[in-house]
């Protein structure tokens, strides 16, 4: 259930906000209305609209001088906006058997994009079921299963009888089969967006009990843009006072009778495509005065707005120059001007000049076209940054072609601006009231340097990462939690799928804490602990109930305890996204919650998910205030009853990121991650190389709740599955020589794994290569991101590898933002080097590292080696490393 991939641009309050109400108590989520303004490159992080400040004033005034005379500062930005294409999407039910005895399903639209049909059947007799993945003799070649309830198949290209590209994908089906329906919805792979019938899947009934109402009403196909907001909401809205439940079999369940109807219908579908602009922008000297001329010039037609401010240091908090300010000029909410651009003479777009005192610094700006749509810039997903000044201007000319040394140097400016905010922060914990809306300010400046740090660190010209922010002195009072930890965890998963069966699984495992602890590991994730209708406990009911198939309460908190005793931390699987009902209302709809949390169905009929459905449950309604607030309270609860550390987030697709924010910022906990599980990227069942559209697609989640929490890696897993099986290690380097996962972009929340208790274990749903199972974990022991190490793994013949592989990653302080040199990635071989400290190499091809610093093997077995640097290396390392420390702080 992924959340809508809409964003909120970096404008106080300029997005539309969620509503929400119950459906029979099923809380489903409220998605975002469908909208065409969300531009990729617009992160979810606030921008310091600063403090208004009351000098220099700004004024069109007439531009002296042409040409290139006292030009301090010229730039081409590119914009990238969207636009709606409209087409039609199609469903066609052949009833006619062909030569083999087989009817036949094409689904097809003639809109240009890369389709993909996300599938799955229901059956006779299967009431209430829902998607099960359809038999391998129905599946079209290149079929790939999803988990173990749908498959994702890809249309192919035609030409139709006209001459026009159409996508179609045939599905064959036995005349006397027992499947009662086809459902499905349509996703477009380069975008991202999943398309929908009036809001939930489509379904092709195969039987001819099914009315008309499932597919034969024209309605607009309900588009959902963007990966974080596929198949929004199984179930419709009710159009009566009371919902019905589509009817999946015949009515009478006794007849063996199968009569598959043909039928034909199509259905009008719009997608968002991008439109390249431009904005030009200039700053010139003015007849030796101390003002400068601000030049814009785009080529959008229409109406085109300026939001801007200007600063006078490289804070770049925003200001606003007082009157006069240009004609067509608002002050929006006391924090930047809008001034709307004039239309050119020739119609070719909109342009405009006008005057600002010489004492800022920078104009910063973005660029509004309507109440929904921002463009930022492109290139970094952040604000427009003009120079007014020779200096900075010149500085801007030279970073075209110093880029790696300009942004290295930009980063350690960050860095060093980011310690002085928060000591500055702590030195005013002791005045609350007085300065609590200046610590916002300074938590807001936070949040806006990290996220402009993580631009530079994402961008292609420089090898250096993240880098970590040390606050030790004692004297410092310490923020709150941030839900990232120290970057040096190593996180063991503390169960498997049959782990519930002894009924003492919290009492075997508090018996594991030490011995976990001595092998290196740091924080343990314990199995979902409230009542739950299925045992493993992902299916939760009384929320408040922590006895379950675990263990009582009790023995849940001695084991909390034991691993508190043994310096290691706790997570707790939290299941936020749906919850099981005990009682059935008046119209026997399961919507009736008992204990603590006694939600009910009275506050009506329900809303569109802000992210994917989950077909076995109510899903919770996160835009409801009350909910959110019973949600905080329970984490709290559950953080000061049973002393959990932080949180494990189930199936985190199914709700907005911004709510896992509130959630984590009323809970504080040391360490989150959620599970956003989606499916790659394959062409004909052939894994693509590029992977950016799915590892986008997790970044865009965690953005969503502002960097507070990380994600299982799935790009990372998937990725590795391939390269290993079919020895092309070419995958593991991205086409920027990075690591192709979501630690390529952004290490520090990127928590990798190789399997788990729905990958592994008794389910085996995606299983790591077998035999290769100890390359997976040289990749993600020696890389940075957060590894996690399955139980089943630690426990078994592994173990004494995989010890020694922590032993190493402690040992030579690799963390979750170290810095990666990959040497080789090539048919049967990848080698990488990690912070100068560690070379690992998986593959059968053959590989020594080189160079002047002195390697030995620190592990090796079949088609894996580790080397570290030898132990008087390492001193001089460390040495030249505390000097450099004292030297830069």
């Amino acid at each position: 259930m992924a959340v809508a991939s809409w964003s909120i641009p970096a404008i106080p309050r300029a997005g539309p906000t969620a509503r929400g109400v119950l459906l029979g108590g099923a809380f489903l989520t409220a998605a975002r209305p469908p909208v065409a303004w969300r531009c990729r490159a617009t992160l979810p992080k606030r921008v310091r609209l600063g403090g208004v400040v009351a000098r220099a004033g700004a004024a069109e005034t007439p531009v002296a001088g042409s040409g290139e005379a006292g030009l301090l500062f010229s730039e081409k930005f590119p914009l990238r906006r969207s636009r709606t294409v409209e087409g039609k999407a199609w469903v066609r039910v052949d009833a006619e058997p062909d030569g083999e005895g087989k009817c036949k399903v094409v689904i097809g639209c003639d809109v240009e994009g890369k389709w993909v049909l996300h599938w799955g059947v229901s059956y006779d007799g299967e009431q209430g079921r829902e998607w099960d993945q359809p038999p391998s003799d129905m599946r079209p070649p290149g079929s790939v299963p999803i988990k173990d309830y749908a498959i994702e198949t890809s249309l192919d290209t035609l030409h139709n009888s006209e001459g026009k590209t159409i996508h179609e994908v045939q599905i064959k089906i036995d005349k006397g089969t027992s499947i009662a329906s086809i459902n499905f919805v349509l996703k477009e792979e380069e975008t991202g967006a999943w398309f929908q019938h009036k809001g939930q899947d489509f379904r092709i009934p195969l039987s001819g009990s099914f009315g008309g109402d499932l597919l034969g009403t024209e309605q607009d196909i309900d588009v959902r843009p963007g990966a974080l907001g596929h198949l929004s909401n199984v179930l419709q809205k009710p159009e009566g006072p009371i919902a019905e439940p589509h009817k999946t079999v015949p009515d009478d369940k006794g007849s063996r009778t199968k009569h598959i109807s043909g039928f034909y219908e199509e259905y009008p579908i719009l997608k968002t495509v991008y439109v390249q602009n431009f904005i030009t922008v200039n700053v010139r000297e003015n007849n030796g005065t101390t003002k400068h001329a601000v030049e814009f010039d785009t080529d959008i037609p229409g109406e085109v707005i300026i939001h801007w401010g200007v600063c006078k240091d490289n804070t770049m908090t925003w200001e606003i120059p007082p009157e006069p300010h240009p004609p067509a000029t608002k002050i929006f909410r006391q924090k930047a001007l809008q001034t709307m651009l004039q239309q050119k003479a020739d119609g070719t777009g909109n342009s405009l000049s006008f005057l600002l005192d010489g004492e800022y610094s920078g104009l910063i700006f973005v660029v509004k076209l309507d109440e929904y749509t921002w463009l930022r810039n492109v290139e970094n997903g952040f604000d427009f940054y003009i120079p007014l000044t020779r200096a900075d201007a010149d500085g801007t000319h030279k970073a075209d072609k110093q880029k790696a040394d300009d942004k290295s140097s930009q980063a350690d400016g960050l860095i060093s601006d980011i310690r002085n905010l928060v000591v500055g922060l702590s030195s005013r914990r002791g005045q609350r009231a007085k300065n609590k809306v200046l610590q916002e300010d300074i938590l807001q400046e936070i949040e806006r340097l990290a996220a402009e740090a993580y631009s530079i660190f994402r961008s292609p010209t420089i090898d250096t990462v993240e880098e970590s922010v040390y606050i030790d002195d004692s004297s410092i009072v310490k923020p709150a939690c941030s839900g990232t930890g120290s970057g040096f965890e190593i996180l063991c998963q503390g169960f498997n799928w049959e782990s519930h069966k002894s009924g003492k699984w919290y009492v075997e495992l508090g018996s594991k804490a030490k011995e976990l602890s001595s092998m290196g590991f740091t924080i343990v994730w314990s199995p979902p602990p409230t009542d739950s209708v299925s045992p493993e406990g992902y299916m939760p009911r009384d929320l408040y109930n922590l006895n379950s198939r675990y263990g009582t309460m009790e023995e849940l908190k001695e084991a909390v305890k034991h691993f508190h005793e043994a310096g290691m931390k706790v997570l707790g699987d939290a299941v936020l996204n749906h919850r099981c009902a005990q009682f059935q209302n008046q119209n026997g709809v399961w919507n009736i919650f008992g204990g603590r949390l006694n939600w009910d169905d009275r506050a009506g009929r329900g809303n569109k998910s802000s992210g994917d459905n989950f077909h076995a449950a109510p899903n919770i309604d996160h835009s409801q205030e009350f909910v959110r607030s019973d949600l905080k309270e329970w984490l709290c609860w559950m953080r000061k009853e049973v002393g959990y550390d932080g949180w494990r987030l189930d199936f985190v697709r199914g709700f907005w990121g911004g709510y896992v924010h509130d959630y984590l910022e009323a809970s504080e906990p040391y360490f989150a991650v959620g599970e956003y599980w989606d499916s790659l990227s394959y062409t004909y069942g052939e894994m693509d190389y590029n992977q950016d559209a799915h590892r986008q697609r997790i970044v865009d989640w965690i953005n969503a709740t502002n960097g507070t929490a990380g994600a299982f890696d799935v790009t990372t897993k998937g990725i590795l599955h391939s390269a290993l099986e079919r020895s092309e290690y070419w995958r593991l380097s991205d086409e920027k020589g990075k690591p192709p996962g979501v630690l390529g972009w952004w290490p520090s929340r990127a928590v990798t794994f190789i399997e788990n208790h729905d990958t592994g274990s008794t389910q085996g749903h995606w299983r790591f290569p077998f035999g290769m199972e100890l390359q997976g974990y040289v990749y993600i022991l020696t890389h940075p991101g957060t590894p996690a190490i399955f139980y089943d793994h630690i426990f078994s013949h592994l173990q004494p590898e995989i010890a020694k592989l922590i032993s190493i990653r402690n040992r030579q302080k690799i963390h979750c933002r170290s810095k990666i040199k990959i040497l080789k990635a090539e048919g049967n071989l990848y080698a990488a080097e990690i912070d100068e400290r560690v070379t690992m190499k998986i593959g059968a091809g053959h590989f020594e590292p080189s160079g002047p610093t002195n390697w030995v093997v620190a592990a090796e077995g079949q088609d894996y080696k580790v080397w570290e640097v030898s132990s008087d290396t390492s001193t001089v390392l460390e040495l030249y490393n505390k000097i450099s420390d004292t030297i830069c702080n």
